[in-house]
């Protein structure tokens, strides 16, 4: 949010409260101040569009404008003016607690971020969950790599921003009217390092029904570390993804009530998703499906599959049916079908959020232990205290400060989706250091520099 879309409603409010509470304010610097208000406001609405959120805040200046000139007489009147008005300053700060245009963090690594999205088609899958016998699987993938040098393009944050459907993830599409705005802090097409011949790559699957855009803040956090990450779009699971012809998909089927039909249908989704995520690893090493920035350029011998929720498993997923997958990691994911009881070659680590702030099933907790009582070559677990299950995408940041108090006090997750971000993307470097080609790093160390973090090895 930029420094004039703040100020303005803090400064209306704040005169309309001192206008409301005290009789000493006279109508000269009253309307010499409402005036500036006016006016500024207009010199936003010009420069920077029209938001719904500053509609109450216009109501509020001429209203308070209304009461000065027009100083209501009598009692009831009094009473009458100053109801709207105290009505109107309540809009105008409630109207502000989704923000027009979040502010990611910024990484925390040596690295600038370029980025390039690819949607490709794989030929041969047919895609089920259309009519069409003729319609092939769309795979999107937007790679986050550490940059030469920052160029100043921006990118998009959000697939199919103006023909959005009416929900994205439950949240109202209009109240996104202003993403396309928000900086991720990935430079278009911007060239990739040059301190190595080949980078090392991650992919990353989101949570069941998440736009990849939601995980912005973890993927580029990531990236700046030294790693190429590939964020995986799902089509017709996810709530918005462009595809390659640029149609708008958007899930296709409800999930099911029934707890027997539920779990049926996550299975076959999960194994949609690891052949998806396969698929994206088949274009790698395919001449020229990477442009001229990255193809070539990538270390496919060494290469990670992380998730997060339902991404998490599918992940695992990944791994288990893919050797070319060198370490896996699922961020407070269910698992499903019989991946729990399948053996990973690969190391495997688990994030997950505090249970106290999430109440993750048991099932969670036991095809998870499952799954890291069978790991061929060991893994860590951790949990992430005052983090909860949505602490690790870009959600919570999608309200303004007192917003996100009030959501964690509700929900959970004081810990907020900065800190617990950075915890996790500290706990997944050193992780995936040496099975990516680098030095081995003390995942111990990596997580105990931070608070309330327990966990450690688990598995041989």
């Amino acid at each position: 949010m930029s420094l004039i879309d703040a100020l303005i409603p803090m400064a209306t409010i704040g005169c309309a409260v001192l206008v409301l509470c005290t009789g000493r304010i006279g109508r000269a610097p009253a309307f010499a101040v409402l005036g500036a208000l006016a006016l500024g406001a207009a010199i936003q609405l010009l420069l920077e569009g029209f938001y719904w959120q500053f509609v109450p805040t216009y109501l509020l200046v001429g209203a308070t404008a209304y009461f000065v000139a027009a100083r209501p007489s009598g009692r009831v009147g009094r009473i009458a003016a100053r109801t709207g008005i105290g009505l109107l300053v309540a809009a105008a700060a409630f109207a502000w607690v989704p923000v027009p245009v979040p502010t990611l963090p910024a990484p925390s690594g040596p690295y600038p971020v370029g980025t390039e999205t690819f949607r490709w088609i794989d030929p041969d899958r047919q895609e089920t969950a259309t009519d069409d016998p003729a319609d092939r699987r769309n795979v999107i993938a937007q790679a986050w790599y550490p940059a030469a040098e920052p160029t100043g393009n921006g990118s998009r944050y959000l697939d199919g921003h103006g023909r959005l459907p009416s929900r994205v993830a439950q949240i109202p599409s209009f109240l996104m009217r202003g993403y396309d705005r928000i900086d991720t802090h990935g430079d278009h097409r911007a060239s990739l390092g040059r301190d190595r011949e080949r980078w090392p790559v991650v992919l990353f699957s989101p949570g069941y029904g998440a736009p990849r855009a939601f995980y912005t803040g973890l993927v580029t956090d990531l990236a700046s570390r030294g790693f190429v990450v590939l964020a995986v779009d799902h089509p017709y699971e996810a709530d918005v993804t462009e595809l390659a012809d640029g149609r708008i998909a958007t899930p296709v089927q409800d999930f099911p009530a029934d707890e027997a039909e539920g779990e049926r249908y996550m299975i076959e989704q999960q194994a949609v998703r690891a052949a998806d995520l396969r698929f994206v690893i088949d274009q790698l090493d395919r001449p020229g499906a990477l442009g001229p920035r990255l193809s070539g350029r990538l270390d496919t011998e060494h290469l990670a599959a992380i998730g997060h929720s339902f991404g998490g498993a599918a992940a695992a997923a990944a791994a288990a049916d893919d050797e070319r997958v060198r370490a896996a990691a699922n961020i407070d994911g269910t698992l499903y079908g019989d991946l729990p009881g399948r053996p990973l070659r690969q190391p495997f680590l688990l994030v997950q959020s505090e249970y106290a702030e999430t109440g993750h099933s048991p099932q969670f907790f036991d095809r998870n232990a499952a799954l890291l009582g069978g790991l061929r070559s060991g893994g860590f677990r951790f949990e992430i205290g005052d983090a909860n299950h949505y602490s690790f995408t870009d959600v919570p940041l999608f309200l303004a400060a007192p917003g996100r108090f009030a959501l964690a006090q509700m929900i959970g997750g004081s810990r907020g989706p900065v800190a617990t971000q950075r915890v996790t993307v500290d706990i997944l470097v050193a992780f995936l250091s040496g099975p990516l080609g680098g030095s081995d790093a003390d995942v111990v160390a990596a997580a105990g520099k931070h608070r309330d973090v327990r966990g450690g090895p688990v598995g041989r």
